[in-house]
């Protein structure tokens, strides 16, 4: 039996799924980011925050050098180091994933404790489908605790192959 969760991070609003996460609501998910990093006993700083605010908004896979410049001047002039370690905060608590094939970002409406992300990417229009399954047929090594597991599939999305 699977729980399949399915929302796109394309720019459009195409947001399917079963449950009450929008990808616009900012508050709901900065609710869920700052409950999060408490439970972690992580400390949900403003440039976390804000980071996290951009990626959200964006409502599409973005890259960190994007987001480099798009940081607010409030925070400074922040090298990437710095952003790169607030994408790790981010994406080690399960808020954010990293799309590997765009090498880009995109936000998570739910945590992944026992869960498994599924993209499905464009390779036209390079929209990014993610799909949540909460049982899926993992077989690791003897030995071996998946801690985290994304994959990845690469075709044509139903738009594209319509036009």
């Amino acid at each position: 039996m699977s729980d399949t969760h399915t929302h796109t991070h394309d720019g459009h609003s195409g947001h399917q799924h079963g449950d009450n996460c929008a990808p616009g609501d900012m508050e709901h998910h900065l609710a869920i980011a700052k409950a999060v990093s408490a439970a972690a006993g992580e400390r949900f700083t403003p440039l976390r925050s804000h980071i996290f605010e951009l990626i959200v908004s964006a409502q599409e896979p973005v890259k960190a050098y994007d987001l480099l410049d798009r940081l607010h001047p409030d925070y400074g002039s922040p090298r990437p180091p710095t952003v790169y370690r607030a994408l790790e905060f981010l994406s080690k608590l399960g808020l954010i994933h990293r799309v590997e094939a765009l090498n880009a970002y995109v936000v998570c409406d739910h945590t992944h404790e026992g869960h498994r992300a599924e993209f499905y990417i464009c390779d036209n229009c390079k929209s990014v489908i993610e799909r949540h399954i909460a049982e899926h047929n993992v077989n690791p090594p003897d030995g071996f605790s998946v801690k985290r597991s994304i994959i990845e599939h690469y075709g044509q999305c139903a738009d594209c192959a319509a036009a």
